[in-house]
């Protein structure tokens, strides 16, 4: 069983990259480079990858059908693409709930006005 721990089994998990050994569309160094990029962020990392997928469907596929059955790569690649915009908006309202957060604090540097070398207690 995989465990969803580690970013780029993560990032896996959003793309659907579910598949063992030969079967998945990108190694693990692919998806650390995704990372590296992205800052590592998970989720626009799935997003870029999403993208690249989409690129390629769209660039090797194109309209085909045959007897029995049609594929689009346009529109697979418009499907991906509107599910890596999603992610990237989920991405954004995670960044912007942590920018929330302050990153300082302030300290009263006025208090007691004691004379210099003076200890202080609290």
């Amino acid at each position: 069983m995989v465990e969803y721990n580690e970013p780029v089994q993560q990032i896996r998990l959003l793309i659907a990259d579910l598949d063992a050994g030969e079967n998945q569309i990108f190694s693990d160094d692919q998806l650390e480079g995704f990372l590296s990029i992205t800052r590592q962020s998970v989720k626009r990392a799935a997003a870029d990858a999403l993208d690249a997928i989409a690129s390629s469907e769209a660039l090797t596929s194109k309209v085909i059908t045959t007897q029995d059955r049609s594929t689009n790569g346009a529109q697979v690649a418009d499907a991906l693409r509107k599910h890596a915009t999603a992610l990237r908006g989920r991405a954004k309202e995670e960044e912007d709930a942590e920018d929330d957060e302050p990153f300082f604090m302030a300290f009263d540097l006025t208090g007691d006005t004691a004379q210099e070398g003076e200890e202080m207690r609290l």
